[in-house]
């Protein structure tokens, strides 16, 4: 009888030597971290969700055979409640792959687990450029764009046009801070001034003490660094303060369509903004936006787009490569160039940055709108080797 089990255990060790690790017979499992209930819902949120099961089924909805998974959660915007969720995935519920992160915050704590984990995940929210600099990770792809990309798209547009002296509004947190250092750095480089900062929480539902500063300030320009909602109220309490329209303008270095959209265009003509995607800019935004648009009943953000973009790369790569081993799978990413609704021009760099094109926009004025979500117009494009910091100076201890 031992004889009998001992050949047949033998049998079995056998047969699991030559089969596919039971990792990978387990169904692919994309995990979505977002924001569904604070400022930055509009901008991902459920938006995200939709976009990744679009990809998911223009993918095919199968990977090895067997039906592709997604499960979501709401961080909060807190990055401990991000890594605990995170880490449950990981540990317990057999995800490969968790995408969005909603703040800057939340992707760092998400990314420290990422590597001891060793699992990938795509940032396609959050926007700190240290994402790719001084944190950056082997296991990491930062997808949409960041502070420093935006900085350079509008602030040194801004500057080349008068806006020499500057005060900023800045959301107290890492991604608020980005985004002032990399403007302000673009200020100063241009031979403009920063006058001066003020620091808000996350959330803020009234702004009039930090606008009055910003007023007293005489800065030229108010530069918002901050996102969302807290964009949104400000433009608008900005106007109700008579601030726009007088010698000060307002410079809004990160900004969505979904935010031009809740302001409207009386609020928000004439501003200058960086965008990575544009529903209308040719066949395939076009054609992406007109199918998010029949499902979620309003057109992508370019996060997004980018969310569509990333899943469906990630899924190209895991394809490409006959395995979701981690390393593997990042070497094909870099390896494939990215071609979608997103991008036709992306390539994933060793530091996690996906480069690619970024867009200037001037926000029209509602007498040129020729319908809903007819919004910008199209002042240049700029190439990704101007747009995104260059790969020596970002500080990434991967990079040689």
């Amino acid at each position: 009888m031992c004889r009998i089990m001992c050949a047949a255990f033998a049998a079995a060790l056998a047969a699991f030597a030559i089969c596919p690790s039971h990792a990978q017979q387990a169904p692919l499992r994309i995990g979505v971290l977002s924001d569904f209930s604070s400022v930055y819902s509009d901008i991902g949120g459920m938006g995200n969700v939709e976009a990744t099961k679009m990809a998911i089924e223009d993918f095919g909805g199968q990977m090895f055979g067997k039906p592709i998974d997604m499960v979501s959660a709401d961080v909060l915007n807190k990055p401990d409640v991000a890594s605990t969720i995170a880490r449950k995935w990981w540990e317990t519920e057999g995800v490969d792959m968790i995408i969005d992160l909603p703040t800057s915050a939340t992707a760092l704590a998400v990314m420290e687990l990422s590597k001891q984990y060793g699992k990938i995940m795509i940032v396609t929210d959050a926007a700190s450029s240290d994402i790719t600099g001084k944190s950056c990770s082997p296991y990491t792809a930062h997808w949409t764009y960041d502070t420093y990309a935006n900085a350079h798209t509008v602030g040194s547009a801004i500057v080349k046009n008068g806006g020499d002296t500057w005060f900023f509004l800045t959301a107290d947190y890492v991604f608020g801070h980005s985004v002032e250092r990399d403007t302000g750095d673009v200020v100063k480089a241009a031979g403009g001034k920063v006058l001066g900062s003020v620091k808000h929480p996350l959330n803020t539902a009234d702004f009039s003490s930090f606008l009055l500063q910003a007023q007293a300030s005489k800065a030229k320009i108010i530069g918002l660094a901050n996102g969302g909602g807290d964009t949104i109220n400000a433009i608008k309490q900005a106007g109700e303060f008579g601030i726009v329209g007088g010698s000060q303008n307002l410079a809004a270095i990160v900004m969505f369509i979904s935010d031009v959209h809740s302001l409207g265009l009386k609020l928000a003509q004439g501003l200058i903004i960086a965008e990575a995607y544009y529903w209308d800019l040719n066949d395939k935004t076009r054609a992406f936006g007109k199918r998010f648009l029949e499902r979620v009943k309003r057109m992508p953000t370019m996060n997004q787009a980018a969310t569509y973009s990333a899943t469906l790369h990630y899924l190209k790569a895991v394809q490409a490569a006959g395995t979701r081993d981690t390393k593997t799978v990042m070497a094909k990413m870099r390896e494939l160039p990215v071609r979608d609704a997103f991008t036709d021009n992306g390539t994933l760099r060793e530091d996690g940055r996906m480069v690619h094109s970024m867009y200037l926009f001037q926000v029209k004025k509602p007498e040129e709108s020729k319908g809903p979500w007819d919004y910008y117009k199209l002042l240049a494009e700029v190439p990704a080797d101007q747009a995104f910091r260059p790969l020596r100076d970002g500080g990434c201890p991967l990079v040689k």
